[in-house]
């Protein structure tokens, strides 16, 4: 129960601000003997000492150990029933070339979804065949660079690619895997523009059109269908979307394989993780278990092989491992007029940091919530409920709708934001002239860059106006 009524229904005041509850911070982030935040044996003021603020702090053992536990997962259970599964990291989360090593090291393919991601994987020396590429409307270069690099599927998202596709594949003499897209009309629980597969949107077939599109895929001599692929959204906590698509997709399916092989059945990814401490999201070993039942199933009632499912987590994988680490600058306590539940003034904290919308853009474009904590101390003064806004020129640059911090928060205290790996840095911009972060990778007590941040300099030197 919340002591002020601003706070959000959902949102409980904690017996301790200091807390951090596991479910939101990365495996290896914990107080030290002194209250200070430390991720992976690094302190928090080490950090800002050496990289500044605001950074992004990677968690690395904790990301290699979800992207290896989610393949270990979805093998083990697929194994159960008799197939296996292919698990590509969705690299639009956050692709980098250390990222894209850590991923493939762990067993992990990656999806890509333009020719800047797939040239980061490319840099990385990840094998182009463990490649997959994504996008409504891949340009006729990035098709050519794909085919030409032998990545290893291209996914089908409108008739037209078809023949592009094919087009690529002849000029450079092979044959090039594809999957298609389907639009199944599956509604996810999730945000209305996170939603991938809805009927009126720019993903996909419509699941009516899919036979037809199929059939002049296999007519192309140098195009192999591998199967159907279905995305039905982002940050989903239950199974019960992805049991409908399979579902919707199994006897299409079906239909498909007596005219020639469908190997492969690709049900995309969009798994939520736990921003807040009320966030409750799937484990990944229930997440296995429910689609290899889901999959088996529904090839069992047609009477069909069970396929080879693939699946693309990204925010699964890199989300929970990230915190970015804010130094705090102006507070303002602001009063508030309520109405329900009675009429009445309210005090809201304003605490703003270094950073804002150009870091992280979630909370301002999809209204996300997230969780802040102290990161330099620990502090016994009563928990007061903050709103932890940006420094750019917007009153919809918000960072932390609300949360409880201690009620002392003061300029100079240091800032942390967990949760962060996925669509902060990737969706970063430099809004206001704002540089973007650097990202670090802590482990084992060591810190090192993988992302050099921007400087002015950087800014500037593509501004052709500017006198050398």
């Amino acid at each position: 129960m919340s002591s002020t009524p601003l706070a959000p229904a959902w949102l409980v005041e904690p017996a301790d601000a200091n807390a951090l509850p596991a479910s939101v911070w990365s495996r290896n982030a914990r107080r030290s003997a002194v209250g200070e935040l430390e991720i992976a044996g690094v302190s928090a003021s080490a950090l800002v000492a050496e990289f500044g603020t605001p950074v992004y702090v990677v968690d690395e053992a904790d990301a290699r150990g979800r992207a290896r536990g989610i393949r270990e997962s979805f093998d083990r259970e697929f194994a159960r029933v008799g197939s296996s599964a292919k698990v590509y990291y969705a690299g639009k989360a956050f692709l980098c070339t250390e990222v894209a090593r850590w991923v493939t090291e762990a067993g992990l393919n990656i999806d890509v979804a333009s020719g800047g991601e797939m040239a980061v994987a490319l840099a990385a020396g990840v094998d182009p065949a463990r490649l997959g590429l994504h996008g409504n409307n891949k340009s006729l270069s990035e098709i050519d660079r794909a085919v030409g690099a032998g990545v290893g599927a291209i996914v089908i998202d409108s008739v037209v690619e078809i023949e592009r596709v094919a087009t690529a594949a002849s000029r450079h003499g092979r044959t090039q895997p594809v999957r298609l897209r389907i639009n199944s009309g599956v509604h996810a629980s999730t945000h209305e523009y996170l939603a991938t597969a809805r009927e009126d949107q720019k993903f996909g077939i419509p699941l009516a059109d899919a036979a037809a599109a199929v059939a002049l895929i296999r007519a192309q001599p140098s195009l192999a269908f591998l199967g159907l692929h279905s995305h039905i959204g982002s940050q989903i906590f239950e199974s019960d979307g992805f049991a409908e698509a399979a579902h919707r997709l199994f006897a299409l399916h079906a239909e498909l394989l007596k005219d020639g092989p469908v190997p492969e059945l690709n049900l995309g990814g969009g798994f939520g993780i736990a921003y807040t401490s009320v966030d409750d999201p799937l484990d990944i070993d229930e997440i296995a278990r429910r689609f290899a039942d889901i999959v088996s199933q529904g090839a069992a009632q047609l009477g069909i092989p069970v396929p080879i499912v693939a699946i693309e987590p990204g925010r699964a994988v890199i989300g929970p491992s990230t915190t970015t680490l804010y130094t705090v600058g102006t507070i303002k306590d602001v009063l508030v007029s309520v109405v329900e539940p009675v009429e009445t003034t309210a005090t809201r904290k304003y605490v703003s940091v270094d950073g804002g919308m150009s870091d992280n853009i979630r909370p301002a474009l999809y209204a996300a919530n997230y969780s802040a904590r102290l990161a330099n101390r620990t502090s016994t003064a009563s928990p007061a409920l903050v709103r932890v806004a940006g420094k750019h020129c917007e009153s919809g640059d918000i960072l932390v709708h609300a949360d409880y911090l201690p009620g002392d928060v003061e300029p100079g205290d240091l800032l942390a934001i967990p949760a962060t790996g996925a669509y902060g840095w990737a969706m970063a911009s430099n809004y206001n002239y704002l540089t973007r972060p650097p990202v670090v990778a802590v482990l084992d007590g060591a810190a090192r860059l993988i992302v050099r941040g921007e400087t002015e300099a950087d800014l500037l030197s593509r501004d052709v106006g500017v006198t050398p």
